[in-house]
């Protein structure tokens, strides 16, 4: 990759997962020609889409950050996925353009304030919900899940042609018990495997993170270590 388009270190910058970590990323150039057609080589070689970013964690002191994906042909959903899937047997799974709607927004901004209260993304107005979740050149559908009607959950998903990637999921609060996060990804899932797309990227699995490590459930599961895929122990 690096031959075709130039790659970027950040500054060191306050890691979101280790209060007393710094982080650093490469970035590729956001500004290099056919992104969209570099986007399924960047997924495959462990990078992730953040607003019109590609990056991959590079912090000197830490290794932590590990791209994993799920391999679609081999998975199959385990006994507490198939409760999930059953409990939310109610809800209408659709595929729709992606972009700001009031109905989104607001479903954005409490989901925010729930999950990132105090954190610095507990606010989103309009530019940061369109500059966060889709890009000008991005393949991106969003997933939106409703029950009669109502906007529970939408899942802003990367479709290449040899991965989905799971960008990010937000959904009603209150809604919790259905755990919608992991019904999205199962989605994904179902979404790769009518397209005959091999591969579903989850971004990062950090292992014993309380917010990462739910990942190793979709098994199997592979990772990326010393630049190639493996399946994780």
């Amino acid at each position: 990759m690096t031959d075709r388009v130039r790659l970027f270190q950040t500054l060191p910058h306050a890691c979101g997962y280790f209060a007393e970590r710094t982080a650093q990323n490469l970035v590729i150039d956001p500004g290099a020609p056919r992104l969209d057609q570099l986007y399924g080589q960047a997924l495959a070689k462990g990078f992730r889409r953040a607003g019109s970013h590609l990056y991959l964690p590079q912090c000197d002191a830490c290794r932590a950050c590990v791209p994993c994906r799920i391999d679609v042909e081999r998975f199959t959903p385990d006994r507490t996925q198939r409760r999930c899937l059953k409990r939310n047997a109610d809800i209408d799974v659709s595929e729709v353009m992606p972009g700001f709607t009031a109905e989104r927004h607001a479903l954005y901004e409490r989901y925010l304030r729930t999950r990132h209260a105090g954190g610095g993304m507990d606010t989103a107005d309009e530019e940061d919900f369109q500059r966060f979740l889709a890009a000008p050149w991005s393949p991106t559908v969003f997933l939106e899940m409703r029950r009669e009607g109502r906007l529970l959950g939408v899942a802003v998903t990367d479709i290449a042609l040899t991965g989905v990637s799971a960008v990010y999921t937000f959904f009603e609060p209150d809604e919790a018990a259905r755990s919608l996060g992991t019904f999205g990804i199962l989605q994904q899932a179902a979404l790769a495997r009518r397209r005959g797309i091999p591969y579903v990227y989850l971004g990062f699995w950090i292992a014993g993170h309380p917010k990462m490590d739910y990942k190793r459930r979709f098994h199997p599961l592979e990772i990326r270590q010393q630049g190639r895929w493996i399946a994780m122990p």
